[in-house]
């Protein structure tokens, strides 16, 4: 049996490099690289795994974001991954949350028109850039199908998709049916690197590029960018770095009487 498999990927800033302007709040992106968010990774690795399982099946890459994701989407081709969508268009800048998962919803909806039906999403549980890890469920909401949050086992057997669901305190056991949407967690998998091969087939691939021309159809615009995004950040900043902390040494007697003497000045007992 041979599956459809799309996978939504981001790429996103590399969060060990990345600073924020303390005048503006915003992130400072220049010169920092951008990277394949990681959770994703893991969602493309499982797709793949389901790949070399069942010959046959064939993954698309959807993404959103400016021209040069495409680097990221030819990274995901090197991977092993059939096709790449890339949502990119000015009018889709600025989007929340909602709005992106309203754009993405529709280009793949325009994506299932070209490459065929799907049966598994799979998505990263959030991305390092955002950490709102909304965007996955309300794609699944929007497109109608079940979905089930931080996977960290999988396994299916026909249209049976059997999943354990990460808890804080230990995991739930899952089984719906396809088409569904999964988002995955980093101890579903380790994720493989691009092959060679991979990378000279990645130039035969096909990498197609949606406007907000191509989607008008499914996707209102007052629903999208900017304008169409409910949420608003009031204010974004890095806390100021804490200063060097005090030691205190001693037995025990004698170290307690050293600190009550010193929150004693502090006025705080």
């Amino acid at each position: 049996m041979a599956y459809k498999i799309i996978v939504c990927a981001k790429q996103v800033p590399d969060t060990n490099e990345i600073k924020t302007d303390p005048e503006t709040g915003t992130l400072i992106r220049d010169g920092v690289p951008s990277i394949l968010n990681n959770d994703d990774a893991n969602a493309l690795e499982e797709a793949l795994k389901i790949k070399d399982a069942y010959p046959g099946t064939t993954i698309t890459v959807v993404t959103m974001g400016p021209p040069q994701a495409d680097v990221m989407l030819k990274e995901c081709l090197a991977m092993g991954a059939d096709e790449a969508v890339l949502l990119s268009d000015r009018a889709l800048g600025g989007s929340d949350t909602w709005a992106t998962s309203n754009a993405i919803s529709a280009g793949i909806e325009k994506a299932v028109k070209e490459f065929g039906d799907f049966d598994i999403i799979f998505a990263g549980r959030q991305a390092i850039d955002g950490d709102t890890a909304q965007v996955g469920p309300q794609i699944a909401e929007k497109l109608g199908v079940p979905q089930v949050t931080y996977v960290k086992n999988f396994k299916l057997d026909g249209k049976t998709v059997t999943v354990e669901r990460a808890l804080e305190d230990g995991y739930e056991v899952i089984e719906l049916q396809t088409p569904c949407l999964l988002t995955a967690i980093k101890e579903l998998n380790t994720p493989r690197y691009m092959s060679v091969n991979g990378i000279f087939e990645t130039y035969s691939k096909p990498l197609a590029v949606y406007d907000y021309e191509t989607l008008k159809d499914d996707l209102d615009p007052s629903t999208i960018g900017l304008k169409g995004s409910p949420t608003n950040i009031y204010k974004s900043f890095t806390p100021p770095v804490k200063g060097v902390g005090m030691m205190l040494e001693g037995d025990g007697k004698e170290t307690t009487d050293k600190l009550a003497g010193i929150l004693a000045g502090k006025h705080i007992i």
